[in-house]
């Protein structure tokens, strides 16, 4: 089904409504000619014309093989999709009154998270009567993104969104570690054997 996306999204030969065309191709220079005869360019060499940017003054046309032009595309375009990033968002849940152990377990957690390159959105949950402690929510919050200083950086501060108090955290890029070469161990040099 991709495929027929790309297929209706080029014109070639003659779908191609201009009265002036720019040709490129491999071995071709860049030339404006009417469409008539770049069709005949086309029909000479046994390949399609296919334009590639039809916005231009005039239309930029592609002297290729159709299918091989389809291919490259597709290429290009998983190419396009291996390289982007996919970036999870971890939630981490504390209330208003998070004991100790809580707190430094759920820290572990975001460290692991920030280190993995996800970020964190960190909040605290306030239940009835809870609300009356809000301050010491933000103050809950403000702890957790200072403890995360080393691994994250903080995109938003505490914000109240009714009943929740939320932080954003995200992962600092890491710098590039330098690579060593280990020093080669000194070898005595070999003494030469005697003959007698």
């Amino acid at each position: 089904m991709k495929n027929d996306n790309l297929k209706n999204q080029y014109r070639v030969n003659e779908q191609i409504r201009a009265a002036e065309v720019r040709i490129v191709g491999d071995d071709i220079e860049s030339v404006v000619m009417p469409t008539h005869k770049a069709l005949a360019l086309a029909e000479e060499k046994e390949l399609d014309l296919v334009e590639i940017s039809p916005t231009a003054n005039p239309p930029v046309c592609r002297l290729i093989e159709y299918s091989k032009f389809l291919y490259q595309m597709k290429k290009r375009q998983k190419e396009q999709k291996a390289k982007q990033v996919k970036i999870d968002v971890k939630e981490i849940r504390f209330g208003p009154q998070t004991d100790e152990h809580d707190y430094n377990f759920k820290l572990k957690h975001a460290i692991s998270f920030l280190k993995d390159g996800d970020k964190v959105k960190a909040y605290v949950f306030f239940k009835g009567r809870s609300i009356l402690f809000k301050e010491q929510g933000e103050i809950l919050l403000l702890r957790f993104a200072k403890d995360l200083e080393e691994y994250g950086k903080v995109d938003s501060m505490p914000v109240l969104e009714g009943k929740r108090m939320t932080i954003m955290l995200s992962a600092k890029k890491a710098a590039p570690a330098k690579k060593e070469k280990p020093a080669k161990p000194q070898q005595p040099a070999a003494e030469p054997v005697k003959e007698d």
